[in-house]
């Protein structure tokens, strides 16, 4: 078969021949160009210092970088060698949001700081306002690192001089609100610093393996709030926690000061905005208009009212049940080793499943969970641990869905797939935040002193963690009734292939 060249009319019709013709030739490698609106207008040769890359400008205002120049997406050297930091400093910044536990049953049991006017009420929202900032501040930090991405680096070492300088003023505290500015406020802003980047730079490295990476990531929070409480218990069992602050301040500098220059975008780091290829999916009105992405939005803000109190207080549930402070530990330390088990595992079922099924599944377990092997067989230290393990393989594993809601709407575009990831983490933020006065009125409700037999986990402090264990239980049932209405309407509109599981 021969084709002649011919001029024709740009809108005539292909002959058949032709059609087959190119459906069978194989296209080109790709030389996609990533373009690049620069703040004014810049001329000649431009040097990213970080992945040794040259790109050039045109006349105007555009500079140009052909995507084969680019290091590989979802493989080599600089995607796994990202990711293996990015766990490590993820691990690190949340160790200690993670692993407050340790620390509130030790501040109250601490005369210094349980005899203080509401002892029983802030002290418990350290550890909640830290981790709250830390999400909420997503949807603040991200548009700015968006117009200005040449600072996303140099804010990391901003924030890995602040988390390790506000544990150090938190070990010289003596007054409460002092530990909730540096403890709760002040790290969570340089743990910001360093979390979000992270997150962005993940959108640029992976993109048919977001969902396995993004659950990567999400473990190594979990991962610091696995080895933390291990090392924190015998630290401040034997030197106090001020000591055991500064010895921690130590320790995260020396460990995240060499891992930062390993945290690097894929993208050339330069003044100018990139433009990735235009997304296939949707545009900005579309993801706002998307209903399935705001269901998800709510279902996300309940789980989180209720996900962080057994975080907080399972150390000091262990206390009232008379389990040492090391048992105490290593319950805590079984629930985020949970939850590394279950993100990473979520993250790769989010590549393949219906996020709204494996979503509706974690809730309805987590619910069933925390009523039964909570509310009534945490009598014991081994009901406390199958709690634990069941909990954060179950709950733990939440936030490793959010890939398979966000993917949908961002496709190609590493800048909005970050924006919704900021939206997400807000909410989360907001939950986190709330259910800290929440618990903490909860536990400090009058109750019953009968110095009765604890047949039940309702039971254990004279029925003092009731109603906290009911309204953690009755937060996941909320979450799964509205992630029912999810996946009813995507039922019905019959979307069950990955490609277009969430889109309107």
């Amino acid at each position: 078969m021969s084709i002649h060249s011919s001029p024709t009319s740009s809108d005539a019709p292909q002959s058949v021949d032709e059609m087959e013709l190119a459906h069978r030739i194989p296209l080109p490698a790709s030389t996609s160009t990533f373009f690049i609106s620069s703040d004014r207008a810049q001329s000649h040769l431009y040097t990213d210092p970080d992945n040794n890359l040259n790109f050039s400008t045109d006349s105007g205002n555009t500079l140009s970088v052909n995507e084969s120049a680019l290091p590989p997406v979802d493989k080599g050297l600089g995607a796994w060698s990202f990711l293996a930091a990015a766990f490590i400093v993820v691990a690190i910044v949340w160790g200690f949001p993670n692993a407050y536990g340790v620390f509130l049953d030790a501040y109250l049991q601490d005369p210094r700081f349980a005899s203080q006017k509401n002892a029983a009420t802030l002290l418990p929202l350290i550890g909640t306002l830290s981790s709250g900032i830390i999400y909420c501040s997503g949807s603040v930090v991200n548009p700015i690192a968006a117009r200005y991405p040449q600072h996303r680096r140099k804010s990391m070492w901003f924030g890995a001089i602040l988390c390790s300088g506000t544990l150090l003023g938190a070990s010289y505290a003596t007054e409460i609100f002092q530990l909730v500015f540096l403890q709760g406020v002040l790290y969570a802003v340089g743990a910001c610093q360093l979390y979000l980047p992270c997150i962005s730079f993940m959108s640029e490295w992976f993109v048919e393996r977001r969902g396995m990476a993004n659950g990567i990531l999400f473990a190594g929070n979990a991962a610091g709030g696995l080895l933390l409480p291990l090392v924190l218990s015998p630290l401040i069992s034997k030197y106090g926690t001020s000591k055991t602050l500064r010895i921690l301040a130590i320790a995260v500098a020396i460990l995240l000061f060499p891992l930062l220059p390993f945290v690097r975008g894929r993208l050339p780091q330069t003044r100018a905005r990139i433009q990735g290829p235009a997304p296939r999916g949707h545009g900005l009105r579309d993801w706002i208009k998307n209903k399935s992405f705001w269901i998800f939005f709510a279902v996300n803000t309940l789980q989180a009212f209720g996900y962080f109190v057994p975080i907080i207080y399972l150390p000091t549930f262990a206390n009232a049940l008379h389990i040492s402070s090391s048992n105490s530990a290593v319950a805590l330390a079984m629930l985020n080793a949970a939850s590394v088990v279950g993100r990473v595992s979520m993250g790769y079922l989010s590549d393949r499943l219906n996020p709204w099924i494996l979503g509706l599944t974690t809730l309805f377990a987590t619910s069933v969970a925390t009523f039964v092997l909570w509310g009534v067989l945490s009598h014991s230290f081994a009901g406390l641990l199958a709690f634990g393990i069941v909990y954060g393989s179950m709950a733990g594993g939440w936030s490793s869905l959010w890939t398979g809601f966000v993917r949908p709407l961002a496709t190609d575009d590493p800048a909005m797939s970050t924006m919704l990831y900021g939206y997400l983490l807000l909410s989360r933020g907001i939950g986190n935040i709330v259910s800290a006065p929440i618990s903490a009125a909860l536990y400090s409700q009058s109750y019953n002193i009968s110095n009765s037999p604890e047949r039940t986990g309702f039971d254990v402090g004279d029925g003092r963690f009731e109603r906290m264990i009911i309204y953690v239980g009755t937060c996941f049932a909320g979450a799964a009734g509205v992630a029912a209405l999810g996946l009813a309407m995507d039922a019905r509109k019959g979307r069950q292939t990955p490609g277009n599981r969430v889109s309107e």
